[in-house]
């Protein structure tokens, strides 16, 4: 036995089903290895070694398990890297294998040879090592994946091509050798009693309770659920946390943040209590202003405590345990005019949200291609969103109910996670429905190549149904707003105009399904077209870019700036100002900040 054979059989003795990698001559012992064995774990081909790492960052968030990729010397292991962060910045767990040229190289500045512990020092900050002799194995692959498991981040495992053709030898009992086994006890930390008494009489002395959740709350819904119901309590999720209780709930007020709704801002801008449980949610603006109200904070990892708001009790512990131990000791309250406040806000926003999918557009509403997916999506679906408008309308326009698994991109907002996110959850779940919903601009950075990936695989998967929705419309459309709304500039077009691509002609192509959708009242057949299929399927719908993601709670001042920044000097494609744009934005102006209009539906 090779360390190489040694390496994939502690792997598959921990479980590891899928590596996605790609080949390189830097890991020729592993790939020779997986021919004898018979490809267990099984070696998924990405186009790309970053979307090999977004595929294992996608396979790790929606099945719980560890991510596995694998990388050449070099150009390979350079190119993990944007997907690996992207793991490290939403505390996914994933583990990198790379290769590394021979060690009689090493200090000659040899081809492909770059220093990848001082490269990873930064991205694999709990753990990264490189093989030099058998006996280090099998303690540095169980160390790789104990700790990602454990802190919920990247690992890596550095292995010179030569060592990897060297006969394994296990560690012996001796001096300097380092054994190891297999296996981790899953714990759940709850606080001292005392601190739960404390937090208690936090949560107690409120009137007007609003929680915050993220996705470290996912597996505590039914505590949230009677905490909220105990409490008269409304709920906001950050966005990493949206399939982390559903919607159908009216006392939730779906996301918060820049890309989130007005309810939650204002269940934010009045409450006078705050818990926030399982989130690091970094957007502190869009938390109550300091002072105004008391805090308790419930985390996991002690390093996310204390952080973004000055909380008064902070929790170190596993949130349904927690929470389990700390729902004895509230006291229910009358749901009053606060809790009817926050379910009538709520109702109103998605009232608010099927009139701007309804507002025409030319030639789509790229609100109304979100919101018509709404009432089709399955529900066991699994929904990943590209960086970019589409995260927006992901994040308004979808309301989670049922097993709905959903995520992106939350804290790197890296573009191009999308497509190969949801080719990672098909590996992980071949039996469930998956749909991506990216922009155009992120769709040709990598995603027309991933395509062809899930053309190599899809009939491996019992459920064939894959979905990529494009939003074609020819503009980089999130940087453009944001240079309207941040920098008052009209559209820049050398940087913004991006070309217009037969993204469905490219599916079909490949062996896939695809349909391009130019009219409004073609959006919803394409959509039961797409989710029907027996194949993965590509919507390439055509929207309008005028269609403007401006934040609900943004003040009248910052929208009307948009407003003036396309009037005086913005163009689009031939150079005139789309008549009726105005009209759209001023629809849905806010008042500053609401507080003067909250409660007035047609100012609102």
């Amino acid at each position: 036995m090779k360390v190489s054979d040694y390496v994939l059989q502690r792997l598959r003795e921990w479980d590891v089903d899928h590596v996605f990698s790609y080949a390189g001559d830097g890991i020729n012992g592993l790939l020779a290895a997986w021919g004898r064995a018979d490809d267990k774990p099984k070696f998924v081909q990405a186009r790309h070694e970053e979307m090999a790492a977004f595929q294992a960052v996608g396979y790790a968030k929606f099945s719980g398990r560890v991510g596995v990729c694998a990388a050449t010397s070099g150009p390979g292991a350079i190119h993990l890297l944007n997907g690996l962060y992207d793991a490290k910045l939403d505390h996914v767990p994933v583990v990198a294998i790379v290769g590394q040229t021979n060690r009689s190289a090493m200090g000659g500045s040899y081809q492909q040879e770059v220093d990848l512990l001082s490269l990873y020092k930064d991205v694999a900050s709990d753990f990264c090592e490189m093989v030099t002799v058998p006996e280090q194995l099998p303690n540095v692959i169980d160390r790789a994946i104990r700790t990602a498991y454990g802190r919920r981040t990247v690992t890596a495992v550095i292995i010179p091509a030569d060592v990897q053709e060297v006969d394994y030898s296990p560690p012996t009992h001796a001096f300097k050798m380092v054994p190891s086994s297999l296996g981790m006890a899953i714990s759940a930390p709850v606080s001292a009693d005392a601190d739960l008494a404390r937090a208690a009489d936090v949560l107690n002395a409120g009137d007007k309770v609003a929680v915050l959740i993220g996705q470290g709350a996912r597996g505590a819904r039914a505590e949230v659920q009677e905490l909220a119901d105990l409490l008269g309590a409304g709920v906001a999720k950050a966005l990493l946390g949206k399939d982390a209780l559903s919607d159908d709930l009216p006392y939730v007020t779906g996301s918060i943040g820049l890309l989130g709704t007005r309810p939650s801002y204002e269940l934010m801008m009045d409450c006078d209590t705050l818990l926030v449980v399982g989130s690091s949610f970094p957007y502190s603006q869009f938390l109550p202003e300091f002072g105004q109200a008391r805090a308790v904070q419930i985390d996991i990892d002690p390093h996310n405590i204390g952080m973004r708001y000055p909380f008064e009790v902070n929790l170190v512990g596993d949130a349904k345990a927690t929470l389990e131990a700390l729902l004895p000791r509230l006291k229910r309250k009358k749901h009053g005019a606060w809790r009817k406040k926050i379910e009538k806000d709520t109702a109103r926003w998605w009232d608010v949200m099927e009139r701007r999918a309804a507002v025409e557009a030319d030639p789509i509403n790229p609100e109304y291609v979100v919101h018509a997916l709404d009432a089709l999506l399955p529900d066991d679906v699994i929904l990943a969103a590209d960086s970019g408008s589409a995260a927006n309308w992901y994040a308004r326009h979808l309301r989670m109910r049922g097993e709905m698994r959903g995520s992106l991109s939350g804290t790197l907002a890296t573009m191009g996670p999308g497509v190969p996110y949801v080719i990672g959850a098909k590996f992980a779940h071949p039996g469930r429905p998956a749909i991506a919903i990216v922009g155009d601009g992120a769709m040709q950075m990598n995603g027309m190549a991933e395509l062809i990936t899930a053309a190599k695989y899809w009939q491996e998967w019992r459920d064939p149904r894959m979905v990529v929705a494009v939003l074609n419309n020819q503009d980089l459309n999130q940087v453009t707003w944001e240079m309207r709304a941040m920098s008052g500039a009209p559209q820049f077009l050398p940087s913004q105009a991006i070309p217009d691509v037969p993204y469905a002609d490219f599916a079909q192509s490949i062996g896939l399904g695809g349909v391009r959708v130019e009219k409004p009242d073609q959006v919803e057949a394409a959509w039961r077209q797409a989710l029907s299929a027996d194949r993965p399927f590509v919507i390439d719908f055509r929207t309008d870019p005028a269609v403007p993601p401006i934040p609900p709670h943004a003040s009248r001042e910052q929208a009307e700036a948009v407003v003036s920044a396309i009037v005086k000097g913005d163009s689009d494609r031939g150079g005139m100002i789309k008549q009726g744009i105005k009209a759209k934005v001023q629809e849905f102006l806010p008042g500053h900040h609401g507080h003067d209009l909250r409660g007035t539906q047609d100012k609102e």
